[in-house]
């Protein structure tokens, strides 16, 4: 009887592992041409992180509330200090010139031509209290000494009365609970501001979009993120799919959330109500919002990009590189999008 109890009970539990089991991040044979990332705050870092690992696989990087590329240099007391505080100073752009050519001239960074090709869009609220408003000009003046014209591909953005977050347009799909005032920042960082922000940046980075849908009908695919196993990186993620990119031929934009804005402490609001979903879904574009996870080293699931998840016994990690950990994942999920449902 015993035998036959626990028999049923294995039984019952495999149902229900099954029951629970995720589907996969889906092959949707995605058009690699015009991918765009865009981020705040650790998203924002690690955003920057990835157009300038592999510049040639994205057309436009969208940076929010962040500061340069490889600001904290692989050191948590920098990224405190100098990254987000300026107890420190500021961030030495010529050091970070030095060891973006001392990356490339390795292999691990794209190279400066293509990243000459980006068209970028930088974004920062002057009531920051969190990372200061003056590490987004910092990002802008870094940019603006790698790309071709940068009068012509960069636009910089200064919102006055504005905190630290994601601003957006409120309406009354989005629970209130899951808004924070414009002018504090903080709480969720999704900000109640009455700005379209996705639109803005999304319209810099791919030019003249048609209009957001009245009511839109992609679905919100939260998905198995195990097999892109990388350190920091949570169980599930999320993935938007209007029905016109179901057989394929879409593009695609990565939309990375900042620390304390994880599944884990907001479910599934930013992949929801970040508006970017309506105007991808008018305009033909997948939106892949992957998910970090909090931990003792990362208390409040932030993107990597100060060097915690590489290896403790790394001196210089490379987590701003090709061979960051996090960077190799997310650059995995893009390529499964790319594939085609065959393969």
């Amino acid at each position: 009887m015993k035998a036959l109890l626990l028999s049923a009970g294995l039984l019952l539990a495999f149902a229900a592992n099954a029951e629970e089991r995720l589907p996969e991040l889906p092959r949707l044979a995605l058009s690699p041409d015009a991918t765009s990332v865009i981020g705040v705050s650790s998203g924002g870092y690690m955003a920057t992180q990835l157009a300038v690992a592999w510049p040639q696989r994205f057309q436009g990087l969208a940076v929010l509330a962040a500061g340069p590329w490889s600001c904290a240099e692989g050191g948590l007391g920098q990224a405190l200090g100098r990254c987000m505080s300026l107890r420190r100073g500021s961030p030495d752009l010529d050091a970070l010139n030095v060891r973006l050519r001392d990356y490339q001239a390795r292999g691990l960074v794209g190279e400066a031509g293509d990243i000459a090709e980006l068209r970028a869009f930088v974004w920062h609220g002057e009531e920051d209290r969190v990372i200061d408003p003056s590490l987004g000009k910092a990002l802008a003046e870094q940019l603006a000494g790698w790309l071709a014209d940068p009068e012509e591909q960069l636009k910089a953005v200064e919102s006055p009365g504005v905190g630290h977050g994601w601003p957006l347009e409120a309406d009354a799909q989005i629970p209130p609970g899951r808004l924070a005032r414009c002018s504090d920042g903080g709480g969720t960082h999704m900000l109640a501001c009455g700005m379209d922000i996705a639109g803005e940046a999304l319209s810099w980075l791919h030019g003249t979009l048609e209009p957001p849908v009245d009511a839109p009908t992609a679905r919100l695919l939260r998905f198995d993120q195990a097999p892109f196993d990388a350190r920091g990186l949570g169980d599930a993620g999320y993935v938007l799919i209007p029905e016109t990119c179901e057989s394929g031929g879409c593009r695609l934009t990565v939309a990375l959330h900042g620390c304390g804005m994880t599944e884990e402490l907001l479910d599934d609001a930013f992949a929801r109500h970040s508006g970017l979903n309506e105007w991808a879904e008018a305009n033909r574009r997948v939106v892949l919002y992957p998910q970090a996870s909090s931990s003792l080293a990362n208390p409040q699931g932030c993107w990597d990009w100060w060097g915690f998840a590489e290896s403790t016994w790394q001196l210089d990690p490379l987590h701003d590189t090709r061979e960051g950990t996090q960077v190799k994942a997310l650059m995995a999920m893009i390529e499964r999008l790319e594939q085609s449902p065959e393969e």
